[in-house]
């Protein structure tokens, strides 16, 4: 692999191991272990929020997910996290000449949008309201971002915060999450028993791949600003943000080059649920990241994360291209042989 100069370094990937150095079972041990906390601070808002959503949006089955099956068999499909990393390659989706389709976190909104990336669908796991300040951080602030999502699909879950899903002006398909607390199961249901589930570790990158895999159909998975880490310069996204203001209390781990990178504690549980589902469920995973600790360790890159740059990515699914000349002018001289 090709090395490559950020940050007057030059960089280039670790070597394979065969497999984590840490047990499966710990890996999604360490993914779990805020589940807790989040059912005990979240329960409230999740029933009341599901409640209101489904006065106005029910039955959630009638805009399910579910009515996406398979809509992507077998095609690579391009999951895009919220690192910083995305500033360094996002752009070279523009256009998207490859007919891969492209689910993204909903926090890249404006980031996406400004850029021109056509985005087939944004994905909402949270429940805050947060989630309606992040549609436009970071973007130009003379821009209706809300008015940008007419034409724009969300996949969100059913508990999201009700004035997200009344700005959005586009297409919304619901899903509901596996719940690690029976009363809150038991409540949810007695609103509508609705069980078509996300599996997320977490967060909604997550959920973006479980959505990608069990329900569109896609085993090839192709990640960008899937960083689970800060930048070098302590960057927390691909834009100005209010998380690199105070970082606070952080760990250091080991990225895909080998060098260490800060992170919070909550981004390293999710980089070990993703770990554990790309060495448990089968698939193909490439990380186009160029950055950040998804499948690295100090003793290597597991082998089960294909470790690539995008424009190398992008070559496999653009190689036919260069023979659309002789498609379109087979009496033609000037001719080509692919390989």
């Amino acid at each position: 692999m090709a090395a490559r100069k950020q940050a007057k370094i030059w960089l280039e990937y670790q070597p394979y191991i065969d497999a984590a150095p840490v047990p499966r079972e710990a890996l999604y041990r360490q993914a779990c272990a805020n589940d807790g906390a989040t059912v005990d601070s979240w329960r409230n808002t999740w029933i009341d929020q599901t409640r209101a959503n489904h006065a106005v949006f029910g039955p959630f089955k009638d805009r399910s997910i579910g009515l996406l099956h398979n809509k992507h068999r077998h095609q690579p499909i391009f999951v895009i996290g919220s690192g910083p990393s995305l500033k360094r390659n996002a752009a070279q989706l523009v256009g998207n000449k490859h007919g891969i389709p492209i689910i993204s976190c909903l926090h890249n909104f404006h980031y996406l949008e400004d850029l021109g990336v056509e985005v087939d669908y944004y994905a909402n796991l949270d429940s805050g309201p947060l989630t309606i300040d992040e549609v436009s951080e970071g973007g130009n602030k003379d821009t209706d971002y809300w008015a940008k999502t007419k034409g724009k699909t969300l996949l969100t879950y059913i508990g999201a915060h009700p004035n997200l899903l009344a700005k959005w002006q586009g297409e919304i398909y619901f899903f509901n999450c596996p719940i690690p607390n029976q009363e809150i199961e038991n409540e949810i249901n007695s609103i509508e028993k609705f069980r078509v589930l996300v599996s997320s570790g977490g967060n909604v990158l997550g959920a973006s791949l479980y959505i990608a895999k069990a329900f569109l159909g896609c085993s090839t998975t192709i990640f960008l600003g899937a960083d689970f880490s800060f930048s070098y310069d302590e960057k927390f996204h691909g834009w100005d943000s209010k998380y690199d203001v105070a970082i606070g209390q952080v760990v250091k781990m080991t990225d895909i080059f080998g060098n260490k990178t800060k992170t919070w504690q909550s981004y390293a549980n999710f980089k070990a649920w993703f770990d554990w589902v790309a060495q448990s469920v089968p698939g193909e995973y490439i990380n186009c990241t160029e950055g950040g600790i998804f499948g690295a360790y100090p003793e290597g890159n597991i082998k089960h994360v294909t470790q690539m740059d995008l424009e190398d990515c992008l070559i496999r699914y653009s190689m036919s291209n260069h023979m659309k000349d002789q498609v379109d002018n087979p009496d033609t001289d000037k001719t080509k042989i692919l390989f």
